[in-house]
């Protein structure tokens, strides 16, 4: 008998009805053998509409007033949960963030876990419960509640299974796993029996919406198998994520992402001496304002000067428009311009390391559908392009059929898989 983590998301236990499968779901892994820990979102829209409530009250909550506020939405949905697996004749408890042991960094609205005591948990499972914890929460100095920001209750539940030493981690969603692209866009997107943790780390980072990056680097962390599943198709194993030297790398690109939350920041005629970039990005830092793409052109001959653009989120623009001043000061800028008609389309692949002409086909393609590229960026295995927003669909099909990702073959596993 192994420990088996679970996560449902907010659609997932949307409504009672919804809920109610969670509970089928739950019990029939239990019924597997295996001992089960249960890791839940708020309902549906609950979240955003404790923001909404808040902002009804005042345009400047505290942060430590939000993260008390919004934990409460996990403990409904834990509650309710416990609930459903009870009156179906099995013992299933709910736990908070508290309760579970989950100790964060001592900060509000985006902390980290730093460490979590599982001995309450451990009990409990040898007791024979189903043990339901609140994602998106913990605790920090004495007892204070904090929330882990966006993504929170995938990386609750990621570290929970590498806390406890579980057999595997599956995540429950809306979608069937993890596909080559958007099938919303590509219609022939295929859905990829496994992916590396790598890939899929790139692939969150760049713009797929299927995991958040946190919980992805902690199962590669601890090794930690997981699964992407449908928790309205539980026959469906979904999309395995595991290491990478777990895998044949057949072909050089995996999957392609399209991201159209960040804008493009250009700062215009800055001296070209040192320092330069160094206190602009410091004051970028100091105001918690993360920077993705970064390109310096070449210094002007004439006047000594040259452009630094780079790109941000667009929920992190109210936050820089109040720092322009401040950059002008240390800088001397000409102007600074803002573009916000920009996607970002990556390719990712953990085949394209060492296999030249990858990036040449990507450039080549975008060409030949008239796309101009406005900023690129690599690692060993991502190639990012920033182009129009007009051009996103177009883009993204080209490429997928360039690469081969609209109905792909999944490459073979190299070696022995995890017990799953």
């Amino acid at each position: 008998m192994g420990i088996i983590v679970q996560k449902f998301g907010g659609t997932s236990v949307a409504d009672s009805e919804k809920i109610k499968n969670v509970a089928n779901a739950v019990i029939k892994e239990k019924l597997n053998g295996n001992d089960v820990v249960v890791v839940v979102s708020a309902m549906g829209h609950t979240t955003d509409n404790l923001v909404k409530l808040s902002k009804e009250i005042t345009s400047h909550p505290s942060e430590r007033e939000m993260d008390v506020l919004l934990s409460t939405g996990e403990q409904i949905s834990m509650s309710l949960l416990a609930m459903a697996i009870n009156e179906l004749g099995y013992k299933a408890i709910s736990l908070n963030g508290l309760q579970a042991g989950i100790r964060t960094e001592n900060c509000h609205m985006c902390a980290r876990i730093v460490d979590i005591d599982t001995t309450h948990t451990v009990n409990l499972l040898k007791q024979g419960y189903v043990v339901i914890v609140a994602g998106f929460q913990g605790f920090c100095g004495k007892n204070e509640i904090t929330t882990l920001g966006r993504g929170g209750s995938d990386t609750t539940a990621v570290a929970l299974a590498g806390a406890l030493k579980a057999d595997r981690c599956d995540i429950y969603s809306d979608v069937e796993g993890v596909y080559t692209t958007d099938p919303r866009v590509v219609k022939t997107a295929k859905k990829l029996d496994m992916i590396s943790y790598e890939e899929m780390l790139e692939l969150a980072r760049v713009g797929a919406n299927v995991l958040h990056p946190r919980s992805v680097e902690t199962a590669k962390l601890y090794n930690m198998p997981m699964r992407v599943r449908s928790s309205f198709k539980l026959d469906n194993l979904g999309t395995l994520i595991i290491g990478v030297n777990q895998m044949e790398l057949n072909k050089p690109v995996t999957g392609l992402a399209c991201d159209s939350t960040q804008v493009r920041v250009v700062i215009c005629d800055v001296e070209d001496k040192p320092g330069n970039a160094a206190r602009l990005f410091n004051l970028l830092a100091d105001r918690n304002l993360s920077v993705d793409m970064i390109i310096q052109s070449y210094a002007r001959i004439n006047n000594n000067t040259n452009d630094i653009a780079f790109t941000i989120a667009k929920s992190d623009l109210e936050k820089f428009e109040l720092i322009k001043s401040d950059i002008n000061d240390i800088v001397k800028a000409s102007n600074i311009h803002i573009d916000d008609d920009i996607v970002k389309v990556s390719i990712v692949g953990a085949g394209m390391i060492d296999r030249p002409g990858i990036a040449a086909k990507m450039f080549d393609v975008l060409a030949q559908k008239g796309i101009n590229i406005k900023m690129i960026s690599t690692s060993e295995i991502k190639i990012s392009c920033l182009i129009e927003k007009r051009f996103a669909n177009d883009a993204t099909i080209a490429l997928c059929s360039a690469f081969e990702l609209d109905g792909a073959k999944v490459a073979d596993v190299k070696g022995d898989l995890p017990v799953v």
